[in-house]
């Protein structure tokens, strides 16, 4: 407005200047001293003009920074509220120092007789032990250090931001209206009263952060140091595993700590492995815990099952997984299950194994001889005996002497056992070698003990009591998945075989040759942990395994294949035990329970589509595929389906349109086109139904869905019989209805709701005919119910005397003679 009023006055001189000076030139044309004044007028309002414009712009320039200021204003309000609700929110330096102290604390008892206190020489399962908890601690050192990292930047950006808005050029520019200047110097005042004291706290907690910070910034380099430490001890132990590392046994130790703190040492380390690995590690632990039930489930109902049929014996000979279902789910999956723990501390292998030596202990009561009941105690006695010891983690006299009488012992154990021992009673005679091969390692540990080798010795020692408890393990663990399998398809002989890929005609009580392979495999890895160059020797092929390729744009790794597979391929297995156990007529007992089957039987392929899908996208996940891959995968089985693969793709899609909508469920009494049975199962290609005769026919799930199918099962199961019966025409019609209605009403197995309808229909040539109608509750008695009806309709009929004409004609002949005559 103000620039507005300024260019009206500016126009309005420039206007009437033209007039007075015409007005001038008529009556002074020749007055010099007038034309100066003119002149000297024009100059004045064109520098009026200039300082007009000059204030203008000025004005312009003063508003546009008004509105500058107040935006920034707002600006740095909104980091400010920010910066509180952060300060408030992310107080938690007292947890993040408390986190410090502890990681600080276990790094004292992890280093504890490798570093500090080592005495004269190192141990493999000291080192091994310690290593394991510098990797956990370095792990959480090393998230303490990104969460650190990331405030430390979000604090300094808070102050970045602060101090960009409030250097801003427009902030300094000054109005030159006192009353203007004062409210701006008030606004200043109250964005400075806000913006202080926050500003120090983020100063504050920054130089905190700061702090706390390089303390883990030290933290993390000293774990890097430690395990950098350990590991060339390892190396140097791998290289010299038959180094003499002590004094002999009867020459006076160099180095002596008092035992009660090798003890006090030994448990703090394991407690520290154990909780560390398990914080981990818990969704496999839950997984095995799942696993474990499925299989006592499983196995109660198999014994269910075998206990109703009489088929169970005394001695549980050949049926020993059915003793005590939940021992045995209990060995089978930890045994098998360990396998998914990757590099496990020792403690937590010890708590795996004397769970499985429990359970088969219980297993063994009154199955096996005493004989070799006391030998299987007595190994498991020297082994739990002996992973106590293991336990320990740096050496002493008094530890060695120890371990000397348990390796003697063991020793002349083995001999006995191998000299005088019933082998003819011993059901797996491969246990006799691993008791060999304990003798032989027990001699061998008491030898390297008493001449200073003592890593080699406690290895041999161990070694020796795992290698037969292992064994003894794994073989009756196979034994006993073995049993398992040939009784169930002892009693699921209903189902489709080819449901397991699995030949159960060549299943028998002797374990698969293959299954032993995998045995010896696993033993061996067992076995080979507690030796120093394992790990080295186990790390290339483990490298090879994780080791990132490129082919083309896609980076993968032959483990992440392998992974991608073996999860697909779980999830086909599950989704065939689903199929195999879900229609199981054996867990029915009853109408209702077989009802309850049915229920079940319904909703499988929607179940096995739910178990595979969820099996792929875990699969890609694992395996790291890009997404953008599959994409092209899709539009490249588009263009296939667009040229050759309609059928299938139809079959597919009606087999997803069958699983919803339900027009058919396993189990119904359907009648497709003339093929009349029982719907046995529905896929997700083609379905199959069991024909009366007794024969499969597999029908596309496309042919399926277009067919005129007759659902016997939607409507209860029920099926109306029709029969056409004629009596004389001399009967009784009243004592006929009523004799047919006491028929009707004796026989259980027709409806009495809706009632038999008896209708008189018509008077045929040689009788009156009737038509009966009754409902049978179930379809499959229907052919039955109306044979036994008839019989008992010709019977009663009979008794009373009525009966069933057959057809007759009656025929007139004239007199021929008649015929004959001529007429008149």
């Amino acid at each position: 407005m103000k620039l507005f009023f300024r260019l009206t006055i500016c126009l309005t001189f420039f206007l009437l200047t033209p007039g007075l000076l015409i007005a001038q030139q008529k009556t002074a044309l020749k007055d010099s001293t007038v034309k100066d004044s003119v002149i000297t007028f024009v100059e004045k309002m064109q520098l009026f003009a200039k300082r007009s414009a000059s204030r203008s712009a000025k004005d312009f320039e003063a508003d546009k920074a008004v509105i500058t200021q107040n935006r920034i204003f707002e600006e740095v309000k909104r980091n400010l509220q920010k910066a509180k609700i952060y300060l408030n929110t992310s107080n938690d330096t007292a947890s993040i120092k408390s986190s410090l102290d502890g990681i600080e604390k276990d790094l004292n008892t992890a280093i504890d007789g490798v570093i500090t206190n080592k005495g004269s020489a190192q141990t493999f399962r000291n080192l091994t032990a310690t290593a394991k908890i510098l990797t956990a601690l370095q792990v959480k050192a090393t998230r303490l250090k990104a969460m650190l990292d990331l405030r430390q930047k979000e604090l300094n950006t808070f102050r970045y931001q602060l101090d960009s808005l409030l250097s801003i050029p427009e902030l300094f520019k000054f109005s030159n209206d006192s009353l203007t200047l004062a409210k701006y110097i008030q606004q200043i005042r109250v964005v400075a009263y806000q913006e202080v004291p926050i500003d120090s706290a983020i100063k504050q907690k920054s130089i905190h952060t700061q702090e706390m910070l390089n303390r883990t910034n030290l933290l993390v380099f000293n774990l890097q140091t430690n395990q950098e430490e350990i590991l060339g001890y390892q190396r140097d132990m791998a290289k010299n595993t038959f180094r003499r590392e002590f004094a002999n046994i009867w020459d006076k130790a160099t180095y002596v700590r008092p035992f009660k703190e090798i003890l006090n040492q030994a448990v703090a380390k394991g407690n520290l492995t154990l909780v560390f690995y398990l914080e981990n590690n818990l969704g496999k632990l839950f997984i095995l815990a799942l696993l474990v039930m499925a299989s006592f489930l499983y196995l109660r109902s198999l014994k269910s099952i075998y206990r109703e049929n009489n088929l169970l014996v005394n001695n549980f000979e050949g049926q020993l997984v059915l003793r005590y279902p939940f021992l045995s789910a209990l060995l089978l999956v930890v045994n098998i299950g360990q396998f998914i723990f990757f590099s496990p501390p020792f403690i937590l292998n010890v708590i795996f194994w004397a769970i499985s030596c429990l359970s088969l202990t219980f297993l063994f009561h009154k199955f096996i001889t005493r004989y070799w009941m006391g030998v299987w105690l007595l190994m498991v006695a020297f082994f739990l005996i002996t992973a106590a010891d293991n336990l320990i983690l740096q050496a002493s006299r008094v530890e060695r002497w120890y371990m000397i009488i348990i390796s003697l012992a063991g020793a002349i154990a083995g001999i006995f056992i191998l000299l005088k021992g019933k082998k003819q009673d011993l059901r797996e005679k491969l246990i006799v070698i691993s008791i060999g091969l304990m003798t032989i390692l027990e001699f061998g540990s008491t030898l390297a003990n008493m001449f200073g080798r003592y890593n080699l010795s406690k290895t041999l020692l161990i070694s020796g009591y795992l290698n037969v408890v292992v064994a003894i393990l794994f073989l009756w663990t196979l034994r006993l998945i073995n049993e398992g399998l040939f009784l169930a398809f002892n009693v699921y002989t209903q189902q489709d075989k080819k449901l397991f890929y699995l030949n159960f005609d060549k299943l028998g009580k002797k374990v698969p040759s293959g299954f032993y392979a995998l045995l010896v495999f696993g033993w061996l890895i067992l076995f080979g942990r507690n030796f120093a160059g394992f790990e080295y020797m186990v790390t290339p092929l483990t490298e090879f395994f994780v080791k990132e390729r490129t082919l083309g744009d896609y980076t993968f790794s032959i483990n992440g294949l392998l992974l991608f597979f073996v999860i697909m391929g779980v999830s086909v297995v599950i989704s065939k035990i689903v199929s195999f156990f879900a229609s199981d007529k054996h867990l029915a007992h009853d109408r209702e329970d077989h009802t309850v089957m049915h229920g079940i039987g319904s909703w499988l392929l929607l179940i096995r589509i739910m178990i595979l899908s969820i099996g792929l996208f875990l699969a890609i996940a694992a395996a790291g595929i890009p997404l953008d891959r599959i994409t092209i995968v899709i539009g490249a089985l588009g263009v296939g389906i667009g040229f050759g693969l309609q059928n299938i793709v139809n079959n597919l899609v009606s087999g997803l349109i069958i699983a919803f909508e339900k027009p058919v469920n396993v189990g119904d009494i359907v009648d497709i086109d003339g093929q009349a049975g029982t719907m046995k199962s529905v896929g997700f290609r083609s379905s199959v139904i069991t024909t009366w005769d007794g024969a499969d026919v597999v029908m596309p799930n496309g042919d399926l869905l277009n067919s005129h199918l007759i659902n016997w099962s939607l409507a209860g199961n029920r099926r109306r019989v029709y029969i056409a019966l004629g009596i004389a025409y001399d009967s009784d019609l009243d004592l006929v209805k009523n004799l047919l209605n006491t028929i009707f009403d004796e026989e259980e197995r027709i409806l009495k709701k809706p009632a038999p309808t008896i209708n008189y229909d018509q008077f045929g040539s040689s009788s009156i005919d009737l038509k009966l109608y009754f409902w049978v509750k179930d379809f499959k008695e229907a052919s039955s119910v109306k044979s036994d009806i008839i019989m008992s309709i010709a019977n009663g009929l009979k008794e009373n005397k009525i009966k069933i004409p057959y057809p007759q004609q009656e025929i007139f002949i004239q007199n021929l003679e008649q015929i004959k005559k001529p007429k008149k």
